[in-house]
């Protein structure tokens, strides 16, 4: 019978550890004692020993460390394009052969971490280390941890039971992998207590709509200042909690899954492109930070089988200007004029449409060119000129980021501040042309089939509220109030939506009669009020709306898609969504998954929806 004996203790306040050892006879054996007036636990086996100290900790003899990868954090590309490994393992002694790529093992294993480099190397949060004893691992340590590697290596990088901290799980399935029962086992568990309660409190905020209000990120950033939570270890740990939401992660990981595959392949096709920019389109909508798909297209680029799509015009066109500007050797006149700024602006805008970071590299070596001939000696008037591209650059982020996020986002609040702003940028386009304003931000919105009937409303009366504002007939503050009640409608509908498909996915098998939907009506209206979510009446209006819609998603689902699907029908999926106005966000969701709940396969739903994209 297999047993285990465990210590738990602090360190001190932010670490917490928990030691375990297992195996048969472990209770019969001395497998530990205090060192240095208490201030340090050792364990030890023949050849092995672990300490764990005051400020780190200090290893000797076979085994290594493992925790779960947090996403996108130094992630090596071999494991990353491996769908099933989620955990990164550390084995002392191993390095992987740049020339030869053949992962070598030394004898020299011994080693010591301090506690900050342990979390900020591995997982802010939960770390575990481990050295065995057993019959089957002998030999010197450089055999010891390639037997090692050849045994449980693929099995911890896979384990579910490291991220759940599911111990007894963990300690099951490595001793599985070693089949050799009168194994002993030495397993610990070091927990940074600040960060975990620094990522529960996130998560708990996170979870609840998906959105971090001013007052929750004020309580968060203070816990963080009273913890000394570093910037980098804040971020890595936010951006970890949102990967991992389930509506979060299913669109990176596709994302992910489609990069990997170009990868392979060498080159991107139309198609995938499109499935690339749907899904970064998709991701604005559902809040997801672009760091996450950032990190993912600098992580995969630097394979050199990589090969980019034929380079555009507008790419061209910007490498013509500033080359032309910066980048030659001769002495060249350093002012932009006015054609050039415009023909900048369109190729940026282009660039962001087909998510081409080559557009930020060409930039990236003008400005590092242009900080070079300024140390060197040339004349001031470059930097000027670079200066002028880069405050229009700002101003076209900041002016498509509110507009984007007005669009495409709910609970996005709108100050007067950025109203103003807006106004200040739209002034300073419009001196280059006056149309520009409208052609960089507003007319390809309005034909974005993903716009929503909100955010439609949304971006139509900001411009009509801009332009009643320079014309003096309008506030800024009665601006920002009509922006504000539609925010609130939106978000009231949604709600409103989300509890009736609720209500009648488990209580009303029919919503048809008026008294089903006077008393559906009084049961999600009191409901709201239990949560907060509602404060006043749920008006007639806007509950017919929610029933309207239910109604064609019902429609879409049992009376269309299959037609659609046996007849690859894009005409009559798009005529329907066109003409009913449903949300397309989700009605893609429901199409991947009736695909899913039909076993059907996923690609044929890209072929009928990519003269969409």
């Amino acid at each position: 019978m297999q047993k285990d004996i465990r210590l738990h203790g602090l360190i001190d306040h932010s670490i917490e550890y928990y030691a375990i050892v297992a195996g048969i006879d472990v209770h019969q054996r001395y497998f530990f004692n205090m060192g240095h007036d208490d201030e340090e636990l050792r364990f030890f086996s023949p050849g092995n020993e672990f300490v764990i100290g005051r400020e780190g900790i200090i290893s000797r003899g076979n085994g290594g460390s493992f925790c779960e990868y947090m996403f996108g954090v130094d992630q090596p590309i071999a494991d990353l394009a491996k769908g099933d490994v989620i955990n990164r393992l550390v084995i002392y002694g191993a390095h992987y052969d740049n020339v030869t790529g053949i992962l070598e093992f030394e004898d020299d294993t011994s080693g010591t971490l301090n506690y900050d480099k342990i979390f900020f190397d591995g997982n802010a949060v939960s770390n575990y280390f481990f050295f065995i004893n057993s019959d089957r691992i002998s030999g010197s340590f450089s055999e010891q941890q390639e037997e090692i590697v050849k045994l449980l290596g693929k099995g911890i990088k896979r384990s579910t039971a490291v991220g759940e901290e599911f111990d007894n799980g963990i300690i099951d399935e490595i001793f599985t992998m070693l089949g050799d029962q009168r194994a002993q086992l030495f397993l610990f568990k070091l927990i940074n207590r600040k960060n975990r309660e620094y990522r529960d409190f996130f998560n708990s905020l996170y979870l609840k709509n998906k959105n971090i209000s001013d007052e929750d990120f004020a309580m968060l950033a203070s816990l963080a200042g009273r913890y000394e939570i570093d910037r980098y270890q804040q971020e890595r740990i936010r951006i970890d909690v949102m990967y991992k939401h389930p509506d979060n992660r299913r669109i990176v990981d596709e994302y992910k899954t489609i990069l990997i595959d170009c990868n392979r392949k060498g080159e991107i096709n139309k198609l995938e492109n499109a499935r690339l920019t749907r899904l970064k389109t998709l991701s604005v909508r559902n809040k997801i930070p672009g760091a996450l798909f950032y990190t993912l297209d600098e992580m995969l680029k630097k394979d050199k089988k990589m090969v980019d799509l034929e380079e555009h015009d507008y790419i061209s066109e910007t490498r013509q200007i500033l080359e032309g500007l910066f980048l030659s050797e001769r002495q060249i006149e350093s002012t932009v004029d006015r054609e050039d700024m415009l023909k900048l602006l369109y190729a940026k805008k282009k660039a962001a449409e087909n998510r081409d970071h080559t557009f930020e590299e060409i930039l990236l070596d003008a400005s590092k060119a242009c900080d070079e001939k300024i140390r060197d000696g040339a004349d001031m008037s470059l930097l000027e000129g670079f200066s002028y591209i880069i405050t229009y650059f700002d101003r076209y982020d900041s002016t498509s980021s509110l507009i984007n996020q007005l669009a495409f986002m709910e609970n996005v609040r709108v100050t007067e501040e950025m109203i103003r702003s807006l106004l200040g940028n739209k002034a300073e386009f419009g001196l280059l042309k006056p149309t520009l304003f409208d052609e960089l931000f507003i007319s390809g919105i309005l034909e974005n089939k993903y716009l929503g009937s909100y955010g439609r409303k949304k971006v139509t009366s900001l411009i009509r509220g801009l332009r009643l504002i320079e014309e003096k007939r309008l506030a800024t503050s009665a601006l920002m109030d009509k922006l504000t009640d539609i925010n609130e409608e939106e978000r009231l509908f949604q709600a409103a939506l989300e509890h009736v498909r609720e209500r009648i996915r488990n209580f009303y098998s029919k919503y048809s009669s008026k008294a089903d939907q006077n008393l559906l009506k009084r049961e999600v209206a009191d409901e709201l009020r239990h949560k907060k979510l509602l404060t006043g009446e749920l008006t007639d209006d806007l509950f017919n709306e929610v029933i309207l819609t239910i109604k064609k998603e019902a429609i879409y689902i049992h009376n269309l898609l299959t037609t659609i699907i046996t007849k690859k029908d894009t005409a009559l999926r798009e005529d329907f969504l066109e003409n009913s106005g449903l949300d397309r966000f989700y009605v893609e969701e429901l199409e991947r998954e009736y695909y899913e709940l039909n076993d059907l396969n996923i690609n044929d739903l890209y072929q009928i929806r990519k003269g969409l994209n």
